[in-house]
């Protein structure tokens, strides 16, 4: 018995190799067959046409033509102006240069201070902001 060796077992997890790339995606070119393994496919598939998600960098300070995700409609946004954090920041900072009888109000009257909501104008939904900071 002092002859017969063996191989340590591995450190971590199984021996086997992992899956080639054929197993993983699929090598029959099938998009409803899950791979081997019985593992769900490595990415979600598609089903009609792309839906365009919008995230927080597609907004912009005008409006922005996209598919709306509550009503799936190919539309323009319609903007709505707000006070944010550079207007406020503004107002501040005019008020304390000794700007008191309301000249400290007027980033809360020109455009290129307000942040924009984006709106559907078929659904009403609300799809994103623009914010100025």
């Amino acid at each position: 018995m002092a002859g017969k060796m063996t191989a340590p077992p591995p450190p971590f997890g199984p021996s086997a190799p992992p899956p080639s790339y054929e197993e993983t995606v699929g090598g029959n070119n099938s998009a409803h067959s899950p791979p081997k393994g019985g593992m769900p496919p490595p990415y979600p598939q598609q089903h009609g046409p792309p839906i365009y998600v919008a995230n927080q960098l597609v907004f912009q300070d005008r409006p922005v033509q996209m598919t709306c995700p509550s009503c799936r409609q190919l539309i323009i946004t319609r903007i709505e102006h707000k006070a944010g954090t550079l207007s406020w920041i503004s107002c501040g900072t005019l008020f304390l240069l000794g700007c008191w009888a309301g000249c400290c109000l007027v980033p809360f009257c020109v455009d290129a201070f307000l942040d924009m909501d984006h709106f559907c104008p078929n659904c009403q939904a609300l799809l994103g902001c623009y914010k100025r900071l």
